[in-house]
């Protein structure tokens, strides 16, 4: 399988301060990676390294076989599904439902004169349907619940059948009902062979779907574990990288992390 992501000594620095140090990580195209640690450990930076919507300031990023500051990366980018919530702060409202995942095909937020062909919209209407969003198609993206807007986000990331997709917290604030749905949707996905990488940034074990392969544990901007999912989500290392001793339980595909203090 070829490697879609490879991080060589990655560095990045904003105002003389390491967000990212020393970074080694490869992702190989059959994988599914959820990257996980403390708030500040440089998650999110990392994931937008692998977006190519950043730069290191030193070592060696190569995405999808391309190093990044040798390539066009709005060519790049069209490679690559990404949601987030910094990307859906700019979602219009009023933006048809249909309309915010099928502009996903020439990388824009907001319907403008682009012309659709009937094949985009097919594609876009069979997207909305895996992601259980088809009764919503015509409706305004800024009625949906919060649980829907995920979904929508990350349809609209599927779309242009990305070969890496890249999940910033796609379940943060939900309310258990969402989350589960939600997590239970990109577990189907996720174990599909047709599925493309991926890798899903979160805070907690409860909502890494089933079907994930890998781990990668930051701390301070740093790896401080990766490698097959269950070497690495061990009690001993998530209770040293957060710093508080816990027991990981692991049933049915699904992680929880319970205090040791009892």
């Amino acid at each position: 399988m070829s490697k879609v992501i490879t991080l060589n000594n990655v560095t990045v620095t904003r105002a003389q301060k390491p967000i990212l140090s020393n970074v080694d990580w490869e992702v190989e195209g059959n994988q599914r990676w959820v990257i996980i640690g403390p708030n500040g450990a440089g998650k999110t930076t990392l994931l937008k390294v692998a977006a190519a919507q950043l730069h290191p300031s030193t070592g060696e990023a190569r995405i999808l076989g391309q190093n990044l500051g040798k390539v066009n990366v709005f060519e790049l980018r069209t490679r690559i599904g990404f949601a987030s919530n910094a990307l859906a702060s700019h979602i219009p409202n009023s933006e048809k439902v249909i309309d915010v995942v099928m502009t996903a095909s020439y990388g824009i937020t907001g319907r403008w004169n682009e012309k659709y062909d009937d094949v985009d919209e097919r594609r876009a209407r069979r997207v909305l349907g895996e992601w259980q969003l088809s009764d919503f198609a015509d409706r305004a993206y800024g009625t949906l619940s919060d649980g829907e807007k995920k979904r929508t986000q990350i349809a609209r990331a599927v779309m242009p059948d990305p070969e890496i997709l890249l999940l910033d917290e796609p379940v943060a604030s939900l309310d258990l009902a969402a989350r589960e749905h939600t997590v239970s949707l990109i577990g189907e996905f996720a174990s599909s062979p047709y599925a493309p990488a991926m890798v899903m940034v979160t805070h907690h074990l409860e909502e890494i779907p089933a079907g994930f392969t890998h781990a990668l544990i930051m701390v301070a901007g740093q790896v401080f574990a990766a490698g097959e999912i269950a070497t690495t989500l061990t009690s001993e290392k998530i209770s040293e990288a957060f710093g508080i001793k816990v027991t990981i339980e692991h049933t049915d595909g699904r992680y929880r992390a319970r205090s040791a203090h009892h």
